[in-house]
């Protein structure tokens, strides 16, 4: 008689400092590691109005006693490496600079093998170029860190050259394409015109000025899906500048309803400023998310976006966040009905083409050198 011996699924733990609820990107990595047959663990914390969780793979949110700033990090990095170097494991995945030195002392203590996933430029974000000693704290920590990352990849090329030239390492690139949905036309409850913003609402992302536009369109409202560090200073702003009538705020949505909210729209925006490198190069998967829902976009200037924008002729690219000008391309983008016909064929295409299912063999390659 013969006995056919199993072997064990070799188990991942991934790390966010988030809360799980709305982070696209990760979920999406775990469903492809759990695809591969890899056993998933996703690690984040939870917050005091943290939404439920529910996935195909496991979960686990730490209660931590502060919630932002040098404390937070600190806190986080502590707890997450005393977790890391107990738990039963066979590879670690980080995702960001702000998680990886737990990730990267257990997995040095143990001999585990570390994936870096740098979902951003990190150090030139806008909320550390003008913190030059916050900076150059991240700075030091990144460049005694990433030399010695074996397996890494992020959102775009222009990214992936910067660490590769500084720091000497192989990153590869995987961008934040949405999975392949099947496109439902859906029919709107009104005339008006509605112009999306999804994502975090930080600065930079052109979002005080896409409600100052709204002062020079009619029959349009600005909805802001999502939430983040000026949430309440943009409340104010459109308060202060009485268009409670024409823009609306959601707050921030489980992907699901998300999802239908971006059907409905008639334009996305994506109008990020040009605050240093890591907006420079930014490709949003907000942009993606248009996208695959046939939406027509209008994104700045900046070489990553404006780059999908001109290859796909699927929207309009600004030069100015100035209010008015701003206000000029949305009413173009709106009304030029040669334009829109133009740009929601070509739509059809890209939202076949610009799809996670074509990305992830990029990560498939990866991860398939660990099994």
């Amino acid at each position: 008689m013969s006995l056919t011996l199993k072997t064990a699924k070799k188990k991942i733990i991934v790390s966010v400092t988030n809360d799980l609820v709305s982070d696209n990107r990760v979920h999406k990595v775990c469903t492809t590691l759990l695809s591969m047959d890899f056993d998933v663990m996703l690690l984040g914390r939870k917050l005091p109005h943290s939404l439920p969780v529910s996935r195909d793979y496991s979960t686990k949110r730490m209660r931590l006693i502060f919630k932002k700033g040098p404390c937070f990090y600190t806190e986080f990095n502590f707890r997450l490496f005393l977790y890391l170097l107990f738990a039963k494991c066979d590879i670690l995945l980080s995702n960001d600079l702000d998680s990886l030195a737990g990730n990267f002392i257990a997995a040095k203590l143990r001999n585990k093998p570390l994936v870096y996933d740098s979902h951003e430029y990190f150090t030139e974000v806008p909320e550390l170029i003008h913190r030059p000693k916050i900076q150059k704290i991240w700075q030091g920590l990144e460049s005694r860190m990433l030399p010695k990352v074996k397996h890494a990849y992020t959102v775009c090329q222009s990214i992936a050259d910067v660490y590769n030239k500084q720091y000497g390492t192989n990153f590869k690139v995987v961008r934040n394409l949405p999975q392949k949905r099947d496109f439902k036309p859906v029919e709107k409850q009104s005339g008006e015109k509605i112009i999306l913003y999804q994502g975090a609402l930080n600065i930079g992302r052109g979002l005080e000025q896409a409600i100052k536009a709204m002062h020079f369109l009619d029959g349009a409202k600005l909805v802001i899906a999502g939430d983040g560090d000026i949430r309440q200073q943009l409340h104010d702003l459109v308060e202060q500048e009485k268009l409670q009538n024409k823009v609306e705020f959601t707050g921030r949505l489980p992907l699901e309803e998300l999802s239908k909210i971006t059907a409905t729209a008639d334009l996305g925006l994506s109008i990020e400023e040009d605050l240093g490198l890591n907006y420079r190069f930014a490709l949003p998967n907000k942009l993606f998310d248009y996208i695959q829902a046939q939406v027509p976009v209008l994104v700045t200037n900046l070489p990553e976006m404006a780059a999908i924008v001109k290859q796909y002729n699927i929207g309009e690219i600004t030069d100015s966040l100035d209010p008015k000008i701003l206000a000029e391309k949305i009413q173009e983008a709106l009304t030029n009905n040669a334009k829109r016909k133009l740009w929601k064929e070509n739509l059809k295409s890209a939202s076949k083409e610009l799809v996670w299912e074509n990305e992830e063999k990029v990560l498939q390659e990866i991860f398939s050198k660990l099994l």
